[in-house]
């Protein structure tokens, strides 16, 4: 179900982040754990296209999946925590989360994009309809069925990925062989226009069309509703596609794959969705039938769990009356719930364990899980989240410093927590070593940890991340009229997915700019607490080529109770005969800085330092 590539997401749409898995899309994720050239495994674990290797758009908050989570965005294949001494505050208390609403939007305080058009039929199938002219004289039309491999029984494993590819097989409209050669004689190549995909919490149609005009919107829409009542699933066609279903299962069977899985399965142990792999397994695949994947369709793919996204050059009372033309007349029924994807337990602590494989590089990893928080979206649910990212990014900045040193203790390290679909939450730090590094690597990640949870942040650090966060919305907003059409159907899938509110940059911009002066190392100490889970005890888990050193993963506890000191001045402190003007632009003291100039004029003198400047103004 991914980051991070993540950075603060805005509400141009967001995606999971670059290289992360697909597990990602299905939560939200909160700081960035690197991943090791090499060592992605989305293509393991979603059954689809890849997704382009760019960042996701700005947001308020970090999204899900938009993972998702998502897994936008796998469900933390880094996971890690570590904690002791750390002064967490008690998080708040986690219920049950509650039922979805229709839209997001409905009774919250976050303005939907007033050029978004949501609605829903009689039937119970809702659809989002957005101009986009970008490109000019194209569109993108989605169909996603909020079903994938968690709806599955045990017999029933790799059925949603089965029928998503039956969907290309024969319909009452588009004999077997036909669509191949319908989408050809309208410009569209299948793979490049054309495709699907399978998720643990989704199944996503795709249709990218060259041309926005009455006859393709007609085309698209006709071969969507086919998909979704109509599909034929002759036992020929069943047998001929079981071939290629289980060539697809030999091909992503990887050193990758093999690692994710283990790593789901210690991380949350005993969870549905470490079970309930999209790809299935050769024995369920092996005993499906026309009739079996037939009846897991028609279970799921109902009309109150299907939403319709169109995103292009159209106009949007148009595209509505031609989905109305296509979909209405589908029978009416109920969605079945999606089982819970967990368990995953907050409990749990203190477990070690080894992976290897000779194509590993090392490392480690230490983890604690919570329970979930259910944060509908709203002003105060993005403040809390950027206030969160901000201390994630920080810490990940002082981590990254550390790579840079002429001995740097690890190759890279990362902290973060992330959510386990609607199920709990899992905080991370994972460190990334040469070979024989890792008790090391993770001792330093750990220290830093820690100085981070026991010293805070400094003013100077916190006024970065703000200036970074500034310039990116500004930037979104100046943009807002030329955002692409595939950033606004990632907007409208967030909102499907997450309940992710697509607002307009410039609201999000105003949002951001009044609640600025409450940005504190305070207020982004106490937000960072409230979310990740305290380290204590942790989930320790060892990867590479060969053992640790006495075969068991690296000790922690005696590194977390050594003692630690206050960070060094940072990088940034700039000494006072270092600038122009009539005051010091900073004075050294304990922790952070003090300065007789505004922040402002103090991240310009910054900035001007880095280019060899040393003037501030």
């Amino acid at each position: 179900m991914n980051q991070f590539c993540k950075t603060l997401c805005g509400e141009a749409g967001g995606s999971a982040p670059c290289g992360e898995p697909m597990l990602i899309a299905a939560r939200k994720r909160v700081g960035a754990v690197p991943q090791p050239p090499g060592n992605g495994i989305r293509g393991a674990l979603h059954h689809g296209p890849a997704a382009p290797n760019r960042p996701p758009p700005l947001r308020e908050r970090p999204a899900p999946a938009t993972l998702p989570a998502m897994f936008r965005r796998l469900i933390l294949l880094a996971t890690l925590a570590l904690s002791a001494c750390a002064q967490h505050t008690s998080p708040p208390l986690a219920s049950a989360p509650r039922p979805r609403p229709v839209w997001a939007m409905l009774g919250r305080d976050i303005p939907l994009d007033p050029d978004f058009r949501t609605s829903r039929l009689a039937n119970g199938m809702r659809y989002v309809i957005r101009r986009g002219t970008t490109p000019r004289g194209t569109a993108l039309v989605r169909m996603e069925i909020g079903s994938g491999s968690l709806d599955e029984a045990d017999s029933e494993r790799g059925y949603a990925h089965f029928v998503e590819h039956m969907a290309f097989n024969g319909s009452t409209r588009v004999p077997e062989g036909e669509m191949i050669r319908l989408l050809e004689r309208h410009g569209l190549a299948f793979g490049a226009d054309t495709n699907a995909q399978t998720s643990f919490h989704y199944t996503l149609y795709t249709l990218d069309l060259p041309r926005a005009n009455a006859e393709m919107l007609d085309i698209s829409l006709m071969l969507m509703r086919e998909t979704a009542s109509e599909l034929t699933m002759s036992p020929e066609a069943v047998n001929r596609e079981r071939g290629v279903v289980l060539s697809e299962m030999r091909d992503r069977n990887s050193w990758q794959l093999r690692a994710a899985v283990d790593e789901m399965n210690f991380t949350n142990p005993g969870a549905l969705y470490a079970r309930r792999l999209p790809i299935g397994t050769a024995e369920t695949l092996g005993a499906a039938t026309a009739q079996s994947l037939r009846a897991f369709w028609q279970r799921e793919y109902v009309p109150a769990n299907t939403t319709l996204v169109v995103v292009g050059d159209f106009d949007p009372a148009a595209v509505e009356a031609a989905i109305a033309k296509h979909f209405a007349s589908w029978p009416a029924q109920p969605a079945q719930p999606q089982p819970d994807a967990g368990p995953v337990l907050a409990a749990d602590k203190g477990r070690t364990g080894i992976y290897l494989d000779p194509a590993l590089s090392e490392r480690v990893t230490a983890a604690r899980n919570g329970p979930f928080l259910d944060e509908p979206d709203s002003v105060a649910s993005r403040r809390e989240s950027l206030l969160r990212q901000i201390g994630y990014d920080i810490l990940n900045r002082r981590l990254l410093r550390l790579t840079r040193q002429a001995d740097a203790p690890f190759r890279s390290a990362g902290f973060s927590t992330g959510e386990v679909f609607r199920s709990g939450r899992t905080t991370t730090l994972a460190v990334d070593t040469i070979d024989g590094g890792g008790r090391a690597g993770l001792a330093a990640a750990a220290r830093e940890y820690r100085r981070a949870m026991t010293y805070g942040f400094s003013a100077e650090e916190i006024a970065e991340q703000v200036a970074i966060v500034r310039t990116a919305h500004r930037n979104a907003a100046a943009g807002s009229a030329t955002r692409s059409n595939a950033a606004l159907v990632a907007a409208a899938l967030a909102l499907v997915r997450d309940d992710f509110v697509p607002a307009t940059p410039e609201s999000s911009l105003a949002r951001l700019e009044t609640f600025i002066p409450a940005i504190t190392p305070q207020s982004v100490m106490a937000a960072l607490r409230r979310q990740a889970v305290a380290l204590e005890d942790p989930l320790l888990r060892f990867a590479g080529k060969a053992a640790p050193e006495g075969g068991e993963a690296p000790p922690l506890h005696s590194d977390l109770a050594m003692p630690i000191s206050a960070p060094p001045a940072p990088w940034w402190r700039i000494p006072a005969n270092r600038c122009s003007g009539s005051a010091p632009c900073a004075s050294p003291t304990a922790f952070g800085s003090t300065s007789s100039r505004p922040i402002s004029k103090r991240i310009a003198c910054w900035l001007s330092l880095a280019s060899m400047a040393a003037i501030c103004w």
